[in-house]
């Protein structure tokens, strides 16, 4: 755990450079449907933000991690994501009178997604409560109105808080939602 938070520190620091958008990227509230939470994306930068998102959503369970042999495993829990963003088409977006409202925009960034105690499993023994996924990614996220959708893929690293650990070709990620507040 504390790798993965090094690393996620040390990639925010290095990448809070770049050019200046006519836009400025803001501090957005959203309130997300699929896999439920409410998350608050900040500026760290003129073209990255780092977006902290708990809620309550469904996870597929890692081979490692579990003492579950085969079989589709997923389970129900609360989870934190935490996610570095950063913004790379803003300027080609306005540029063709596209929105970039909300801190709509092409990304590529790392993420750390945090899985606690089950509420509900379907065949599935976790080794721990707590787990962890860990890696880098690409996506967009779209604003219409208040409408808003995300959509991202990159590798992981996952681990548990025993030693437990593995590593897994693609995590996918989708959010659709509201944003509430922007300023």
């Amino acid at each position: 755990m504390k790798k993965a938070l090094l690393l996620f520190s040390i990639f925010i620091c290095l990448s809070v450079t770049g050019q200046e958008n006519n836009q400025k990227l803001t501090n957005t509230l959203r309130v997300n449907i699929l896999n439920p939470g409410i998350e608050l994306e900040m500026p760290m930068s003129t073209k990255s933000t780092l977006s902290i998102n708990p809620g309550i959503g469904i996870h597929g369970s890692n081979k490692n991690l579990n003492n579950t042999s085969s079989g589709v495993t997923y389970f129900i829990s609360p989870f934190i994501d935490l996610a570095y963003k950063k913004i790379y088409n803003r300027s080609k977006r306005e540029s063709k009178g596209k929105t970039v409202n909300y801190n709509s925009g092409n990304y590529w960034g790392i993420r750390l997604l945090t899985s606690f105690k089950e509420i509900e499993s379907k065949n599935i023994y976790r080794k721990d409560d707590i787990s962890f996924e860990f890696g880098p990614n690409w996506g967009i996220q779209r604003s219409y109105n208040r409408m808003h959708l995300l959509f991202d893929v990159g590798p992981a690293y996952y681990f548990d808080t025993k030693g437990n650990s593995g590593f897994f070709p693609l995590m996918v990620q989708l959010n659709i939602g509201f944003n509430v507040k922007n300023w």
